[in-house]
């Protein structure tokens, strides 16, 4: 089974009735990591013959999606909706060969035949209809309710790229319907049609659909169509090893986004989800855990994609987004926080440099996107307010304002303003007043950044320099912790400061 063929022609295939979710987004990565790898083609189709529920907004929002992971297409988006007469001409030749034929059985007789017991599968009754009487029953009116295949007797099998030899005994089968009442067909005939028309060469996809393959492989074998490589990825669970789903946190691509993870974290975390870089052409990959696109590419081959499902890990995911952030240059991550100040309406009053040294120095301590949009305020800004909790447990004390406004008057006269100096003298000062030096350690560690927890204290005195310190030290009003630090912004020229 070829694994490197010269120009292959995959799609991703999604239907419009929710938002691109995890499993088509990771089904989506893996036919573009291939198709790029093999210098192929990748086809996007959306399967809209859902009228009731396939919308518009659903579309873009697929769109969307892919575009946040990186993923371009080259041929599309093409739509079923628009590509009707296909379909209907495809189950014409089925009839006219003598694989599929006109049922003229109602929904309401089917589901009595059910009810009674008679009938857990399609019983054939039409099947035995000669042409003759086919075309009788609708020159007389009686329109056929459906078009079905007509599956014969053995056995269907094909080679899985993932899975093997992968075998279902036709009498498994029922006769399955193409084509409805209405001229719209079932997914079985349309999926089959449009494969066969895009002329595509492998067809990656969830092992969800291992069980409609038979149905696909059989009208390939009908039309005297070539089959394709059938390639079936694992499931993605929850931690709990059922199928991931809502309860287990989001399932939509764009939460993600909304969550503050930066694509390319997301993008390399969804890539592992079932795919190990460690196939047998590149072993030495096997424990490494970060990849750029282009490493992705590179790597990206069937015998990597294992049989077992994946688990969705909220914490690895986590660490992921970290290790971007980290190492991410702060000119990249810049437009990425931008999106997260205007959704908070948030206005740094810092200049671009300042604010890309605020950057460098504060996202080694990010976890997310929002936390520059959040925790990390008060290093782009001097319009920031404390966190009450963090109030509530460093400043409660009421005789720590006078003593931050006093160790902000020795840091004003300070002939030099560093890390150590302004430890030595914060240190210096506690063991004269006969206090724990971490009483005022924490204290300004809110005073300055409204947070409990920042980088460390002196590390962030020295970045925001002794005019700014001086001032927000002085903020911190005697009785009023907790008020907001805007008032003061205008006093120190944000400009003239790291």
């Amino acid at each position: 089974m070829p694994d490197s063929p010269s120009s292959p022609r995959v799609r991703f295939a999604p239907s419009p009735t929710g938002y691109l979710h995890v499993g088509g987004a990771r089904t989506a990565l893996f036919n573009w990591l291939f198709a790029r790898h093999f210098g192929g083609t990748f086809i996007l189709r959306i399967e809209d013959t859902d009228f009731e529920r396939s919308s518009e907004a659903m579309v873009e929002g697929i769109l969307e999606g892919m575009r946040w992971i990186g993923l371009d297409w080259d041929e599309g988006p093409f739509f079923q909706s628009q590509r009707l007469p296909l379909y209907q001409a495809t189950a014409q030749k089925l009839i006219d060969s003598g694989h599929a034929y006109y049922c003229f059985c109602t929904k309401g007789e089917l589901e009595s035949r059910r009810a009674e017991g008679t009938a857990a599968m399609y019983d054939r009754r039409c099947r035995n209809l000669d042409r003759a009487e086919s075309e009788k029953r609708r020159l007389d009116g009686k329109s056929p309710a459906a078009v079905r295949f007509a599956v014969p007797d053995g056995a269907t099998s094909w080679d899985d790229a993932v899975f093997g030899r992968v075998e279902f005994a036709n009498a498994e089968l029922e006769d399955f319907v193409l084509l409805r009442s209405d001229g719209i067909p079932t997914y079985h005939l349309s999926v089959v049609a449009d494969d066969i028309d895009m002329r595509l060469t492998h067809i990656l996809r969830g092992a969800d659909h291992i069980s409609n393959t038979p149905k696909q492989v059989l009208q390939y074998s009908a039309l005297g169509a070539e089959l394709p490589i059938f390639a079936h990825v694992p499931l993605i669970l929850g931690p709990d090893k059922t199928r991931l789903s809502k309860r287990h946190g989001a399932t939509s691509v764009i939460a993600y986004k909304d969550m503050g993870i930066v694509p390319e974290a997301f993008r390399n975390f969804l890539a592992l989800l079932g795919w190990s870089p460690g196939s047998k052409q590149n072993p030495q990959h096997k424990d490494r855990e970060t990849f750029s696109s282009e490493d992705l590419i590179q790597l990206f081959t069937l015998d990597g994609i294992s049989k077992s499902n994946a688990v969705f890990d909220n914490d690895k995911l986590a660490w992921f987004n970290t290790e971007y952030i980290r190492a991410y240059d702060s000119n990249k991550l810049l437009p990425l926080i931008q999106i997260e100040w205007q959704a908070a309406e948030f206005v740094p009053t810092r200049t671009e440099e300042e604010i890309l040294a605020a950057i460098d120095f504060v996202k080694p301590r990010a976890r997310s996107l929002k936390d520059f949009a959040g925790s990390f305020r008060a290093h782009f800004s001097d319009d920031f307010e404390y966190d009450p909790a963090a109030v509530t447990k460093f400043l409660a004390d009421p005789s720590l304002p006078s003593l931050l406004q006093e160790l902000a008057a020795r840091y004003d006269v300070a002939p030099d303003f560093t890390e150590a100096s302004a430890e030595e003298l914060l240190r210096a000062l506690a063991t004269e007043k006969n206090i724990k030096a971490g009483a005022l350690i924490n204290g300004s560690r809110v005073a300055l950044t409204g947070q409990a927890v920042a980088p460390s204290l002196f590390a962030v005195m020295a970045f925001l320099g002794k005019d700014r310190v001086v001032q927000r030290l002085n903020s911190v009003d005697k009785g009023h912790p907790e008020r907001s630090l805007a008032g003061n912004a205008s006093q120190t020229q944000s400009n003239s400061l790291p």
